[in-house]
């Protein structure tokens, strides 16, 4: 057995791994220091290797060239990747919520690859607002008088309240002040915009007259939360927008609706109750009403404004607009998306995530059949599988009374745990994120498009026999 010391020298050098034709074929494909990175930790690698003992065999540029080059591709991935989302949950905010529709993609493509006239009259050649452009399709879906964009629904929250009540109290009931993702609360966000919070009513018991009664001087807005992510049910009661709007108009106080999914359509049509539509809110008489881009919308993260002409003016004369504006590529796709509503049937077909939420449970059926027929193929006897029923989620803080039935394809492995099995899936390529439940692991066949069967049975196949 050769000393440490020996082998040590024996490593080859830097140098000689850049002169060498391995590093030729490298450089021409990938930057200098991606090059230059993998080789000083492979070598530094196989030092420690050696030192601990691990390694007594030769090392050549011939035999370490393998992993220098693995370790290249690692390092040149991108961190942020597609993946599969076999969860069943639609809007899923761990894996980047909508997914976005064909017709969106391609004006992205399009519109990143060229200049753009983001901020350009084109008849009248000046410089215009780029929130123009999405002005008046929005006008046109939600039935409201002005419309304006920024970047997420929590950045329009902040700009509506830091606008309208800074320094002076809102109201808003006990029982609305949520919590979504990410720790975002809107005690928190009216903070931050230097609004004063007025509680009013308990958890579970909102009256009129609980606004009426903490009205004062210094009160300028009534706000009502939608519970876009959860429901309080059993001994409750709450106060209606239209009942609101009411009292704003009696007293002369505006009142805002934050309904964070944004729904555009009527989802009762299609067996899905609970969700209001924006235009129905507009209908209410309500001053302002704020919602995501990228929940049941179906959109890319934006944050949609909505409401009367005099107030939405005001908001674009807060500087606070420019810290919080929507990107040109947000913009050419949520356009892209709001286009395609003008014919409802269609945007149901083609919007991936009203497509997911409304597809009937035959199409489920099918496609689960599919991926385990797929699958029986593949793996043989490397684990049982089978087709069963379980239940979907919307996901996304969006319908969370609604249960959706699905088909799933359940994964027992024989050889392997059902976590390793899980393990192998995630980190594999692409990704396939499951979920585990009674020993197995579940592949819901809601999420999983057609296109991506060939490559989710690749994986499983990869996972049960690596």
């Amino acid at each position: 057995m050769q000393t440490k010391q020996k082998l040590l020298s024996e490593i080859p050098s830097v140098d000689e791994f850049l002169k060498s034709p391995y590093s030729k074929k490298w450089l021409e494909s990938y930057p200098r220091k991606i090059v230059l990175r993998a080789i000083r930790y492979v070598l530094e690698i196989k030092r420690k290797e050696i030192l601990k003992g691990g390694l007594s065999r030769e090392l050549s540029i011939g035999t370490i060239s393998p992993d220098i080059d693995q370790t290249i591709k690692e390092l040149s991935a991108y961190k942020l990747k597609p993946l599969i989302n076999a969860t069943g949950v639609v809007i899923h905010t761990n894996l980047g919520r909508a997914v976005l529709s064909e017709k969106a993609v391609e004006n992205i493509n399009l519109i990143a690859g060229s200049y753009s006239n983001l901020e350009y009259e084109l008849q009248e050649g000046k410089r215009g607002k780029r929130y123009s452009h999405i002005k008046p399709i929005l006008k046109e879906l939600s039935g409201a008088g002005d419309a304006l964009v920024v970047n997420n629904n929590a950045a329009a929250v902040l700009l509506c309240l830091n606008t309208f009540a800074k320094d002076r109290e809102v109201i808003v009931s006990r029982g609305e002040l949520v919590e979504i993702g990410g720790s975002f609360r809107i005690p928190e966000v009216m903070r931050a915009s230097s609004a004063i919070l007025r509680e009013v009513g308990t958890t579970n018991k909102t009256h009129l007259y609980d606004y009426e009664n903490a009205l004062c001087g210094n009160t300028v807005m009534l706000l009502k939360v939608h519970q876009s992510n959860y429901k309080l049910i059993g001994f409750t009661e709450e106060v209606s927008v239209e009942e609101l709007v009411k009292l704003g108009r009696e007293y002369k106080i505006p009142v805002m609706a934050d309904l964070g999914s944004g729904c555009m359509i009527d989802l009762e049509k299609y067996g899905i109750h609970g969700e209001p539509t924006v235009q129905s809110i507009i209908k209410t008489g309500v001053d302002i009403v704020t919602f995501s881009g990228d929940k049941l919308l179906g959109g890319p993260q934006a944050g949609i404004i909505v409401g009367k002409e005099k107030f939405v003016q005001k908001l674009q004369k807060n500087p606070l607009l420019r810290a919080v504006r929507i990107d040109k590529l947000s913009l050419a796709s949520l356009e892209a998306t709001l286009m395609q509503y003008l014919d409802e049937e269609k945007a149901v077909k083609e919007i991936p995530t009203l497509c997911m939420l409304t597809q009937s449970i035959d199409v489920i059926k099918k496609r689960a059949k599919k991926i385990h027929v797929s699958l029986r193929k593949d793996i043989g006897n490397q684990a049982l599988v089978e087709v069963i029923k379980d239940q979907s989620h919307a996901g996304g803080g969006s319908l969370p009374e609604v249960n959706f039935p699905t088909f799933v394809v359940s994964i027992k492995p024989v050889n392997i745990s059902v976590n390793e099995l899980e393990e192998r899936l995630r980190i594999g390529e692409p990704p396939v994120i499951a979920r585990i439940k009674d020993d197995a692991l579940l592949i819901d066949a809601r999420t999983v498009g057609d296109r991506e069967i060939k490559s989710l049975v690749n994986c499983v196949k990869t996972a049960l026999v690596t």
